[in-house]
């Protein structure tokens, strides 16, 4: 990380694009974490694993942020927890575009996705400290 002349944090070009990386390589390999340890997803092929790991990240990018600030009332109301409802819809609009990659179920698709957002900061703060020692 560089710092401006005002003392605020910004990114060099290539470190964006290494970010945009570790976070396709991190949503990939935690759906087939995810999809290993829990019946209720399925991952046709590694293929598949980084096609929905990118297409995850696409939408957690683009729509994501628009349904949370669209649900803030709801969030706030229940707490926070509707949140986990936002992360789930986009972990089955990922399942639903990607034909090698399913969810079945509500709970499932729930449990999924708290456990893909878990597995996903773990990986991405590993392989983000394995770039940085370079």
């Amino acid at each position: 990380m560089k710092y401006g002349p005002e003392g605020r944090e910004y990114k060099i070009p290539g470190e964006a694009a290494m970010s945009i990386l570790l976070t396709w390589i991190a949503n990939s390999l935690a759906i087939c974490i995810v999809a290993y340890f829990l019946k209720g997803v399925s991952v046709a092929s590694m293929r598949e694993a980084f096609i929905a790991g990118a297409l995850l990240s696409l939408i957690n990018a683009t729509v994501r942020p628009v349904l949370v600030i669209l649900t803030l009332p709801l969030t706030i109301v229940s707490l926070g927890l509707f949140y986990f409802l936002v992360t789930a819809f986009c972990l089955w609009l990922t399942a639903y575009f990607v034909p090698g990659f399913a969810v079945h179920g509500f709970l499932s698709t729930v449990v999924a996705s708290i456990l893909v957002s878990v597995f996903s900061t773990v990986i991405h703060r590993i392989l983000a400290t394995a770039t940085d020692r370079r």
